[in-house]
This record gives C-alpha cells, sequence and structure tokens, in this order.
C-alpha cells in the first residue's frame, strides 16, 4: 500500500489540490475505480478525473431530511485519520512554514502508526 499526501497553501480551492493527489496516486493505484469525496469536491474535478484519470468521484451528501450529528458513510474514516494526526504535536496545529515539511510529518505520524499496529 503506498501513501500519498500532498498539503498545499490555503489558497487553493479543495478541489483543485485534489487534482495534486489524484495525479500522484494514478501510478500507484492504476486499479482504483471509485473515489469517495464530500461535497466540496463536486463541480469539474469529477469530469476531470473520470476523463483524465478514469476514476469515478462520488460525492457523500447528507440527507436533506437528517436532524443534528449524521454518521456518513466512508467520511467518518477521514475524519478519524485527522482525529489521529491531532495527537502529534507538529500536526495538531499548523506549525510549519514549508507545505513540504507538513507532508513530511503526516508521512512519520503513518509510519508510527503502521509501525504500532504492526507490533
Amino acid at each position: 500500500m503506498v501513501l500519498k499526501v500532498v498539503v498545499h497553501t490555503a489558497d487553493i480551492q479543495d478541489r483543485d489540490g485534489a487534482k495534486l493527489v489524484l495525479r500522484r496516486m494514478k501510478k500507484h493505484f492504476q486499479k482504483l475505480e471509485i473515489i469517495w469525496a464530500d461535497g466540496g469536491y463536486a463541480g469539474k474535478l469529477i469530469p476531470w478525473a473520470k476523463r483524465y484519470l478514469g476514476w469515478t468521484i462520488e460525492i457523500v451528501k447528507r440527507s436533506d431530511i437528517a436532524k443534528g450529528f449524521v454518521l456518513l458513510p466512508k467520511r467518518w474514516i477521514v475524519e478519524r485519520t485527522f482525529s489521529w494526526f491531532g495527537h502529534y504535536r507538529r500536526l495538531s496545529k499548523d506549525y510549519e512554514y514549508s507545505p513540504d515539511t507538513s507532508e513530511t510529518m503526516i508521512y512519520i505520524a503513518m509510519t508510527h502508526l503502521m509501525v504500532r499496529r504492526l507490533a
């Protein structure tokens, strides 16, 4: 399994930043077919991913009739991972000056998590 991370500046829209990640993933995940995303990734990213990568992006939406907190399928995986990052001091806040350093810290945190689970 290959982990791909892209940290970009705040002036880049999420769906534009997603293209950076998806391009990096293409050579490692050639059999990938469906990507689940939240509403922030709707729009031009969906046809772009289909056209250039052959992948389908499926937007996970909250029901219009739901009230209060609702656990959405697949989205909890991302939220849980962000929660794990919060346990690492360097990832609990935006301390890093360089996006490359932030990416490296995410790789270190995920490596630590995976090694702990293997032990």
